[in-house]
């Protein structure tokens, strides 16, 4: 006995589904769109006798229902995962290689890169890495996990908390965000080895911001986003309002923020592994 009509189109439109092909994105478009035509098609000659909206909105509803949106998902979200964690475990890789040839440049046993790579702190990053790559369709996102993994190992620090707070970073700051970052790093990295001295590292970053223009090279119009910036990298704790300072009326006039250690530290891992020629 056969299945129902009903059940058995709803077989061959998965079938259908499952010859799409996943990429270039234009080759997908071009399958839904095919599969999708004798739906329209019977659709609008429905609509074009029909004289009640109701109809044709009960036409437009079967239309949708027959394109599989769920399917489509399914689909698109299992390629984009493989993709991510692809170009993730590449990106990895790569970076790796490099580290591996520093470290053995200066000095370091082939043991200890061994035991730095097979430690648990290292399989916890990348377990967060994996997991941080799912949130993402950015490739530069991806090779800032992968630089955050390989710069671990070379520095032989792979706590799984601050690799944790790390890759979340990666992937949740802007391009804007890191060079507002890069601009501070290079302005306020001396002040955190001062931090200890008398007149403290809060006034130190005031003083420094108060040319914050020219160390940001930004105009007027852009304060915003420079400010917009700084509420994210505060967010994820890698700068704090560090002074805040008011005219006599009480009014705000500046506030200053200062780079932490794990900003210096989450900048400095973020950057490209040098090998010597």
């Amino acid at each position: 006995m056969g299945l129902p009509e009903n059940e058995v189109a709803a077989d061959n439109q998965r079938r259908r589904m499952e010859q799409l092909p996943e990429s270039p994105v234009g080759g997908f478009i071009d399958g839904v769109i095919s599969v999708a035509r004798p739906a329209i098609a019977a659709g609008s000659a429905v609509a074009a006798v029909s004289t009640s909206g109701v109809t044709e909105l009960a036409i437009a509803g079967s239309v949708v229902t027959g394109l599989g949106i769920v399917d489509w998902f399914r689909k698109l979200g299992t390629g984009k995962v493989n993709e991510n964690l692809e170009s993730l475990g590449q990106a990895t890789e790569d970076a790796l290689n490099r580290v591996e040839r520093v470290l053995l440049e200066h000095g370091t046993s082939i043991d200890e890169i061994k035991r730095r790579m097979n430690s648990q702190g290292f399989k916890d990053g990348m377990a967060s890495a994996s997991l941080q790559a799912l949130r993402t369709t950015q490739a530069d996102r991806l090779k800032r996990l992968a630089l955050i993994l390989a710069n671990g190992v070379k520095e032989g620090d792979l706590a799984s908390e601050n690799l944790d707070d790390m890759t979340r970073a990666a992937v949740e700051l802007t391009d804007w965000d890191i060079f507002v970052l890069r601009k501070m790093y290079e302005s306020q990295k001396s002040l955190l080895s001062n931090r200890y001295q008398s007149f403290g590292w809060s006034e130190q970053v005031g003083h420094v911001w108060a040319d914050w223009n020219r160390i940001f090279g930004v105009n007027d119009e852009q304060h915003l986003k420079v400010r917009s910036a700084l509420s994210r990298l505060q967010s994820v704790g890698l700068v704090a309002e560090a002074q805040t300072n008011f005219v006599k009326d009480g009014s705000l006039a500046r506030q200053a923020f200062g780079l932490l250690p794990d900003g210096k530290k989450f900048y400095e891992r973020l950057q490209e592994i040098a090998v010597e020629k």
